[in-house]
């Protein structure tokens, strides 16, 4: 899937700016935003319910506008809104879906699998929230899908179905299927997420793995202690330049910078040569909700 600078304005207003984006084959890419970033334009556009003003997208190498009806059969959508029938019973429903499919996941297989073998007949509008949520899940990935969208896939469900919902979003990669989420839950994204892509204003801020994110500029702190009054110019000497330990109190130390395994080696190493055991060994850096916060500031959007 590969976006190519595009936009998208709603009465004068850009909710999406110049966009590229570009997910691979197996991929998860998690597309993080404050409310009203442009996520689910971006999403939608990907889909084919959206037209974009300018700029191209293309799914599977195909336009979703255009050729909609060779796209439809070869992705999965999971709406947030979930996009059942109320009345229809959670197997009806499922089971309707899966009809469309040449060749569909065996639908009782797949209630099982999400825990909703007791909810099969069960109306939509009866089932819980979370329930709801794991059979819009459902709906996505029962025709097989080469691309899911999975839009804000674990809200509202307890740890163990969001649990259950990360296996499984392994489990699809792992199966050569290429993922987009959107998410607003940062460990969430860390834990699934090849790729990271932040959005504000329908702009990319960043992209990257969540290493590579929270690393960036980011100023981290290596804690230590060990007997006091150590000599650390001979420690000073062993390290990359920029690293420079200090003493802060006696018997604890720190080292400010990108704190990266190295570092840690040549600490440990140095004080092996100086025969003394460095304990509490404490690595302090940016969190990716940091980061996100960092970048898209701290004020409530609405």
């Amino acid at each position: 899937m590969q976006l190519t600078d595009v936009r998208k304005t709603y009465d004068g207003v850009p909710a999406v700016d110049g966009l590229r984006l570009e997910v691979g084959q197996a991929q998860v890419l998690a597309l993080l935003g404050p409310n009203g970033a442009g996520k689910t334009t971006t999403v939608e556009m990907c889909e084919g319910f959206v037209t974009p003003d300018s700029g191209t997208v293309r799914v599977l190498g195909l336009d979703p506008i255009a050729q909609s009806a060779q796209l439809r059969p070869r992705i999965g959508v999971m709406l947030q809104g979930g996009g059942a029938y109320p009345g229809a019973k959670a197997g009806e429903m499922l089971r309707l879906v899966a009809s469309y499919s040449a060749d569909p996941l065996d639908p009782d297989w797949l209630l099982d699998c999400l825990g909703l073998e007791h909810a099969v007949k069960t109306p939509y509008r009866r089932l819980s929230g979370g329930q709801q949520q794991r059979l819009a899940l459902a709906c996505a990935i029962v025709g097989r899908p080469e691309l899911v969208f999975l839009d804000e896939p674990t809200a509202g469900l307890d740890a163990q179905a969001r649990l259950l919902v990360w296996e499984l979003i392994d489990a699809l990669r792992r199966d050569g299927v290429s993922v987009l989420i959107t998410t607003h839950l940062m460990d969430e994204a860390e834990q699934l997420a090849d790729e990271l892509v932040i959005i504000d204003h329908g702009k990319i801020v960043a992209s990257g793995t969540a290493s590579e994110l929270t690393k960036q500029g980011a100023e981290g702190r290596l804690r230590f202690s060990a007997p006091p009054r150590l000599e650390l110019s001979l420690l000073d000497a062993a390290l990359p330049a920029g690293y420079h330990p200090i003493e802060e109190t006696p018997g604890s130390y720190v080292i400010e910078g990108v704190i990266e395994p190295p570092i840690l080696v040549t600490v440990t190493s140095w004080c092996a040569e100086q025969d003394v055991l460095a304990t509490e060994l404490q690595v302090d850096q940016r969190r990716l909700e940091d980061v996100f916060l960092e970048l898209t500031g701290r004020e409530l959007r609405r």
